[in-house]
């Protein structure tokens, strides 16, 4: 399970109606990669056959097995205060992040480390 924070949902919201409707979901992935092993990635997109799909605080929120896998239990959250704003994702499953806070492993997967993109 995925969670927002109400002030994710709430940017999430504006951002979807901003766009057109094929991409009505918040698309929360991982790929290999990163300083660490995986990086995370987040985009508006469609929802595809085979994705886990919630819905939390009216947002469609659409997940792929694998990084769900990586990210079950994690909650995204809006931050927007002096030092900046944009998207968090809280993982509770990463046992290990590089300095941004923009790449992970867990305690079973290593990904595959390399560069910071």
């Amino acid at each position: 399970m995925i969670t927002l924070t109400e002030s994710a949902a709430d940017k999430l919201r504006e951002m979807i109606e901003s766009q057109g409707p094929e991409e009505d979901a918040l698309r929360l992935y991982t790929k290999l990669g990163g300083c660490t092993g995986y990086s995370y990635g987040m985009a508006l997109d469609a929802e595809k056959p085979d994705d886990h799909v919630f819905s939390i605080h009216g947002v469609k929120v659409v997940i792929d097995s694998e990084s769900l896998e990586l990210l079950d239990g994690s909650e995204v959250d809006y931050i927007d205060d002096l030092t900046g704003q944009g998207f968090k994702i809280n993982n509770p499953n990463a046992t290990s992040m590089c300095g941004c806070g923009s790449s992970f492993r867990t305690a079973t997967k290593a990904g595959q480390p390399g560069s910071c993109d």
